[in-house]
């Protein structure tokens, strides 16, 4: 019952949901958005998302285990949802800027001429930050390594500092008591959260420092004193 008549019956109205979007593709056209990413079972997938101004509607999600996932492949793909959407109601396809999504992309433009690849904006901005943010040190990239790498330097003071409040509970609670936000985690892949971290570091800076000097602070009798005397040495340093 519930794997055929119900299901059946939910399918009808999800399509019945998703009519109004789809009455829009027509009049406007649609994007087409592509992105990889590793299921609960990490198996690799490429999704597809169709998205006009009236919402993003999901296609489908394709298993590319064992699949050499070059150009011609994900072209393939693309080719299949285009087809499904309608090809008449498509503006562009949106990936990442990776080698393959660009060639790709540039096979569906031989393909479909009014139909135009353009890499994400957000990936793209990321990359810059990446080599903002974390600026390599090698010949090719001097330049930015010697303009930017106190960003790196002072993101590595930040991440240690908050480090060594937040492992412990007691430190954490006397964190607590003088600020009112919280710390922020960084998240790996997006290098925005290390802008978005030093900017409530500096938010919080009087209160920091109303903690190390505070008595509560003195008192604490901590294992590791080399750290917390740098932790207190960096917060009150206003350079």
């Amino acid at each position: 019952m519930l794997r055929t008549i119900l299901l059946q019956q939910e399918k009808a109205n999800v399509e019945r949901l998703l009519e109004p979007i789809k009455g829009t593709w027509r009049e406007k056209g649609v994007s087409i958005v592509s992105d990889g990413w590793s299921g609960s079972q990490r198996r690799p997938l490429i999704n597809f998302i169709a998205a006009c101004e009236t919402g993003p509607m999901f296609i489908k999600a394709v298993n590319c285990e064992d699949e050499m996932k070059d150009k011609y492949f994900i072209a393939n793909l693309m080719k299949e949802v285009i087809d499904e959407v309608g090809h008449e109601h498509v503006v562009q396809v949106i990936t990442d800027d990776a080698k393959n999504c660009k060639g790709a992309g540039e096979i569906i433009e031989g393909i479909f001429p009014h139909i135009y690849w353009t890499p994400c904006v957000v990936h793209t901005l990321n990359l810059s930050l990446k080599n903002i943010c974390a600026a390599k040190n090698v010949e090719s990239n001097m330049e930015t390594y010697q303009e930017c790498n106190w960003i790196t330097e002072v993101h590595g003071d930040v991440v240690q500092i908050k480090n060594f409040i937040v492992n412990h509970s007691m430190r954490l609670a006397l964190f607590n008591k003088f600020v009112s936000l919280k710390l922020l985690t960084l998240a790996e892949t997006r290098f925005t959260s290390v802008i978005i971290m030093l900017k409530r570091f500096k938010l919080i800076k009087h209160g920091l420092q109303a903690m190390v000097i505070s008595e509560q602070w003195s008192s604490y009798r901590e294992d590791d004193l080399g750290k917390a005397r740098f932790a207190k040495e960096k917060i009150l340093d206003d350079v």
